[in-house]
């Protein structure tokens, strides 16, 4: 991000806790700074903008704090992290208490943002985004930006956003398991290719595919363990909170928990009941399916 907002004739001044990625960043024509406060007090612009990427939770509050206790009143804060918009909307409050404007950006693009744009889903107070407007339009590609709504809607955005990706993914995946257990030939790659143009299931993740099949035909080099990151879960409770039924979201949030486990205690005790109530037959430790 630090690159594409210097190509788009930004100054910026960086902050990271790895000395190498500030170095990174001077390298490529920032200004490096060893500290918050140091990087506060680098920056001459009035108001001062400090876009913050957190990992969520404590650190983002952490770090909100203690930016609070070194603006000025009018200063801004862009959290542009993954947070909870509950958690945000927290933050609001008390960067308001202090003068200082907290907008809350749902950044989208992942590791190929540079070169196509980061999609953003801004929330906050319509002055303090219409100042950080030329920031948004520089990292978001045509298109990929708007201020869709008060405190919160950003991170509320990419919540959904998040949960949605969760049911695409879980949806290609078992897809794709059904055609490499098929009795027929499939090329993976080959399949994902053409799925990309015309189809109704084309899509950027489909695009993705394709190079994983490229990288390994048949993934047999990567482990089935899907982690998650939070957003997933925040987007069904968000569902129950609102009595909205979510199904696939819900159950491709469910399937990532089954990935990590290596043996199911759930399943040993529905097979011991079967066996228990209808005489079923059991495998044991060992035993050969």
């Amino acid at each position: 991000m630090v690159t594409r907002l210097l190509e788009h004739g930004h100054r910026v001044v960086a902050y990271d806790r790895s000395t190498a990625a500030v170095a990174a960043c001077a390298q490529g024509g920032a200004t490096g700074a060893g500290s918050l406060a140091e990087l506060v007090s680098a920056i001459t612009d009035r108001p001062r903008v400090i876009w913050i990427m957190v990992p969520s939770g404590a650190p983002t509050d952490q770090t909100i704090d203690e930016l609070l206790a070194l603006l000025e009143r009018g200063d801004i804060i862009v959290d542009g992290g993954n947070t909870n918009y509950k958690d945000g909307l927290a933050a609001y409050e008390r960067a308001k208490a202090h003068g200082v404007s907290l907008i809350d950006a749902g950044t989208s693009g992942g590791v190929w943002g540079l070169r196509e744009g980061y999609c953003l889903m801004v929330g906050g107070d319509d002055d303090a985004v219409r100042r950080c407007e030329p920031i948004f339009t520089s990292l978001a590609p045509t298109d990929g930006y708007a201020h869709v709504g008060p405190a919160g809607a950003g991170h509320f955005s990419k919540m959904v956003h998040n949960g949605i990706e969760y049911g695409m993914l879980q949806a290609y995946g078992e897809g794709f398991e059904i055609l490499e257990k098929s009795p027929f030939p499939f090329d993976l790659k080959q399949l994902a290719s053409i799925w990309c143009h015309g189809s109704v299931v084309r899509s950027w993740l489909l695009e993705l595919a394709v190079l994983a099949f490229e990288n390994d035909a048949k993934l047999e080099g990567i482990r089935g363990y899907v982690d998650d990151t939070g957003e997933g879960r925040w987007t069904v409770q968000a569902a129950l909170d609102e009595n909205v039924p979510a199904p696939v979201i819900t159950l491709s949030l469910l399937a990532r928990f089954a990935s990590r486990q290596d043996e199911s205690f759930s399943a040993k005790v529905i097979a011991a009941l079967r066996n228990q109530f209808g005489g079923h037959a059991v495998q044991h430790e060992g035993q050969n399916a």
